[in-house]
């Protein structure tokens, strides 16, 4: 492997969400530790799953893999670093102001960008020298899915560039509190990140024109901030003698080979390495030391899996229960890389197409629902919420409104304010409300970020309704927050996507924990791409069916009661005509009684 040659100290695996990030990093972690090298292994993703694929509690400190020597690993919780930032900067102050004035400093670092600015913190610590990294000769980061990271990565030059300009604002006055004294490490992390021979970027895809495409921007955005030292790795190509004798493995093979026959050119020019398909899910140690090997471990013998009977519910039906309503939200949640894009698509034009109203959107930056849809249809139209677009509007409305009253000094203060990283929070939420209003008179089919960043904006959303909430008081007036839109079940109808794999499964779960405790009751549950309902006669695909099988029963016994399995398909699902068609009924479901 290219990219396991001369390791510098620091690695960080980054790629769209769902393409094997998670196990690249934990098995380089693994073989770098079992050449005898002390090793960190870091999770910066919101939704990590770091000690899922070990099969321990890992959390937010330092934890020893009691399996594998010299290895120890670290998850940044946002919410627990959250916790521990508010903690400092309110501990001080409580019982000395009166109470009223520290409920409304908690309001203020209750929301999203109090979140991101505490990971950020723990995060830069850890790319400079410390008692915590001191021990450790290589720091392994797993990182979040594209469009986070990319944000991620930005942030030690964006504050540093802010503080050194001394601005700030009363709207994340208190998320900034402290930060002042962290310059000195801030300047550290961005030094690091730039030097080639402490750092090295692996980017991470799939053998798929649209996730090479996502990752040929990310090149070039990293390298514009300084991360030029970047590797590729494709992951989980099908071996070419699975493809001999099943149409569905043929034609799964031929597509991959065509998209790394055009591999955009700026990929073309990096490091690569090539990892097969493996027939097992990549939880546990066993598992993680074959990742990275060439050879494949089929059992060509084994009799084809004893598939249940998925005849039942259907997604076409599932289309159907929505579309009686007339209008509503429809929001898809669920780890990066399940197939969101893709079945919100699928939906809103089968919704379209029957000729009602519909607005198909997305709050995920690394989303392109344009490549996905590649047309136009009757009834349909397609937004996406792009961070910078909405801030930068929300930032001359401003100006427009409260600036035209002021002075010049004012007017310059007020600018200053607005440049606060806090804006962007503001501003996607105002986007995100503006859009699930409409969903009193069409439909509204929303495709969310990967699953910590749009727990984030649920926090946001939260944040405001406690504060309507708290405003209203005893005045007896009617008002309806967003989240409040969210949690009726007759406005908002919320679909988990999942693959029928171990991890993203438990991360479904772990969802729709999350949004039970917001008073989010999930609707159905979608699995996608499973091979286990194609009938396929490829050796290493049947003996994936067989592992999925065990997971479609567990989602069906434990977690829901409606749930629609969605297979995988022989043609990618890309433009009306091939999302139509996967909408109206080419796959088997089932609904437990």
């Amino acid at each position: 492997m290219q990219f396991l040659q001369a390791v510098p100290r620091f690695l960080f695996f980054t790629g769209k969400g769902g393409v094997g990030k998670t196990s690249i990093a934990c098995a380089t972690a693994v073989q770098l530790a079992a050449q005898g090298k002390q090793v960190l292994l870091v999770s910066t993703d919101p939704a990590s799953n770091v000690g899922q694929v070990f099969g321990i509690e890992i959390g937010n400190r330092v934890v020893a893999i009691p399996a594998v020597a010299g290895l120890s690993a670290l998850e940044i919780d946002p919410q627990a670093a959250a916790q521990a930032y508010r903690d400092r900067i309110v501990g001080p102050v409580r019982g000395v102001l009166p109470d009223a004035v520290v409920r409304g400093i908690e309001e203020q670092l209750s929301g999203a960008c109090t979140t991101e600015i505490a990971a950020f913190d723990e995060f830069t610590a850890l790319l400079t020298e410390s008692e915590l990294t001191r021990p450790f000769e290589h720091i392994v980061f797993d990182t979040a899915p594209t469009g986070h990271t990319i944000r991620l990565l930005q942030l030690p030059g964006a504050w540093s560039g802010f503080l050194e300009a001394g601005k700030g604002d009363a709207s994340c006055l208190g998320p900034l509190a402290g930060l002042e004294k962290q310059r000195t490490q801030y300047k550290a992390a961005v030094e690091a990140l730039a030097d080639s021979l402490r750092t090295r970027l692996i980017l991470v895809a799939r053998a798929q024109q649209a996730t090479l495409r996502e990752v040929a921007r990310t090149h070039g955005e990293l390298a514009a901030i300084g991360l030029s030292q970047q590797y590729l790795v494709i992951n989980g190509v099908l071996p070419q003698q699975e493809a001999t004798s099943d149409p569905l493995a043929q034609a799964i093979y031929q597509r991959e080979q065509q998209a790394l026959a055009h591999i955009p050119e700026v990929l073309a020019a990096l490091p690569r390495d090539t990892l097969p398909l493996k027939p097992f899910n990549l939880v546990g140690l066993a598992a993680l030391r074959q990742l990275l090997t060439t050879g494949q471990v089929v059992d060509a013998t084994a009799e084809a899996p004893a598939l249940p009977d998925f005849a039942g519910q259907s997604l076409a039906s599932l289309v159907d229960t929505i579309a009686a309503d007339g209008h509503g939200l429809v929001m898809l949640m669920g780890k990066g890389g399940v197939g969101k894009t893709t079945l919100a698509a699928a939906i809103a034009v089968e919704l379209a197409q029957r000729g009602l109203p519909v607005h198909l959107t997305t709050s995920d930056p690394a989303a392109h629902l344009a490549e996905t849809l590649e047309g136009s249809l009757a009834n349909l139209a397609v937004s996406r919420i792009d961070p910078h677009e909405v801030t930068e509007r929300y930032r001359q409305q401003v100006l427009q409104t409260k600036g035209a009253q002021l002075d010049a000094a004012g007017r310059a203060l007020l600018e200053e304010d607005l440049r606060s990283p806090c804006t962007e929070e503001i501003a996607v939420f105002q986007a995100f409300s503006r859009i699930i209003r409409e969903a009193g008179k069409k439909f509204v089919v929303m495709d969310t970020a990967p699953t910590g960043h749009t727990l984030l904006l649920l926090d946001a959303t939260g944040a405001y309704h406690r504060e309507v909430s708290r405003q209203m008081g005893d005045k007896g007036l009617h008002f309806t927050t967003p989240m409040m839109q969210l949690q009726d079940p007759k406005q908002t109808k919320v679909l988990i996507v999942t693959l029928a794999e171990t991890t993203p499964v438990l991360e479904a779960a772990h969802l729709q924990d999350d949004l039970r405790r917001a008073g989010i009751e999930p609707w159905a549950w979608l699995i996608n791409n499973c091979v286990a309902v194609t009938h396929t006669r490829s050796p290493l695909l049947q003996q994936r069916a067989r592992n999925e099988i065990r997971e479609i029963d567990a989602v069906a016994t434990r977690y829901t009661q409606r749930y629609a399995v969605v297979p995988l398909q022989q043609h990618e699902p890309v433009g009306v005509d091939r999302l139509l068609q996967l909408a109206q009924g080419q796959n088997q479901t089932q609904e437990t009684v």
